[in-house]
C-alpha cells in the first residue's frame, strides 16, 4: 500500500512539474510577439562577393553591417516582410521564409525600429510599399522610377514623412582611396559610368539614422 502511495505522489508531482514547465514554455515571448508593425529588419553582409562589395564602400557600424533591408508589416493574415530583392523584385514574403531564406545564406537579421515621434509614419509608409510591390529589381543601383533595391525600396516608403534622406554615394574602397575594384569591374560591364556621387542610398545609410533605435537580433 504504502509503495502505490508513494507511486501516485510521485506521479501528481511529475504532473504537476511538467505542467509547470509547459506554462513557463508557452509564456515566454517569441520574436513574432515582440516585433511591431513597419519594423525594419537588416540583414547581415557578408564578406565576399556583391555583398561584400556593398559592404566595403558603405560600412559605418563597427558591430554590424547589413546588404539587404525590408520592412515588416503585422496584419489579420499574419507577419510578412515588404521588400526588393534580386529574386523576385519588389515583393511580400513570409516572415517564416524571410527570416530562412536569411539563415540559409549564413545572414542575420537584426531588427531596428522607428523612435517613438517618428512611428507616425508607419501606417503611410506600409500603404506604399504595398503600392511598391511588382516592380522589378534595380540590378544598376542607379535610382530610377521602374525598379528598386532594397534600401530604396524602403526610402522611398518612408520618403512622404522625410523619415530617411538620399545622399551621395560613394564607390571609393577607404583603404586604398581608389573606386572599389569589383564596382569599377561591375560597371563596366554594363558599360556604365560609376556613379560616384550620385544621389542614393543604402542599408548601412539607413541603420544609423538616427530616427531608429536598434532593438534585437532575430534567431
Amino acid at each position: 500500500m504504502k509503495s502505490i502511495l508513494k507511486r501516485n505522489n510521485f506521479l501528481r508531482h511529475l504532473s504537476a512539474a511538467i505542467l509547470l514547465f509547459n506554462l513557463i514554455i508557452s509564456c515566454r515571448s517569441t520574436p513574432d510577439s515582440r516585433l511591431e508593425n513597419g519594423d525594419l529588419l537588416f540583414v547581415t553582409a557578408k564578406e565576399t562577393g556583391l555583398s561584400g562589395a556593398i559592404n566595403n564602400v558603405t560600412r559605418k557600424q563597427d558591430h554590424a553591417s547589413f546588404d539587404h533591408m525590408g520592412i515588416l508589416e503585422k496584419n489579420k493574415k499574419g507577419d510578412f516582410v515588404l521588400h526588393a530583392a534580386p529574386a523576385g523584385g519588389s515583393q511580400r514574403q513570409s516572415l517564416k521564409e524571410f527570416l530562412k531564406d536569411q539563415k540559409d545564406d549564413g545572414q542575420r537579421v537584426i531588427v531596428y525600429r522607428l523612435k517613438a515621434q517618428y512611428k507616425k509614419a508607419v501606417p503611410a509608409a506600409i500603404s506604399k510599399a504595398n503600392a511598391m510591390l511588382g516592380k522589378p529589381y534595380n540590378f544598376n543601383y542607379i535610382l530610377d522610377e521602374n525598379s528598386y533595391y532594397c534600401s530604396d525600396f524602403v526610402e522611398r516608403a518612408f520618403r512622404n514623412d522625410h523619415i530617411f534622406r538620399l545622399e551621395p554615394m560613394s564607390f571609393t574602397d577607404p583603404e586604398t582611396g581608389k573606386t572599389n575594384v569589383f564596382w569599377e569591374e561591375f560597371y563596366q560591364k554594363k558599360n556604365l559610368k560609376v556613379p560616384e556621387g550620385e544621389p542614393g542610398c543604402n542599408p548601412n545609410g539607413l541603420a544609423a539614422s538616427d530616427k531608429l533605435e536598434r532593438i534585437m537580433k532575430l534567431e
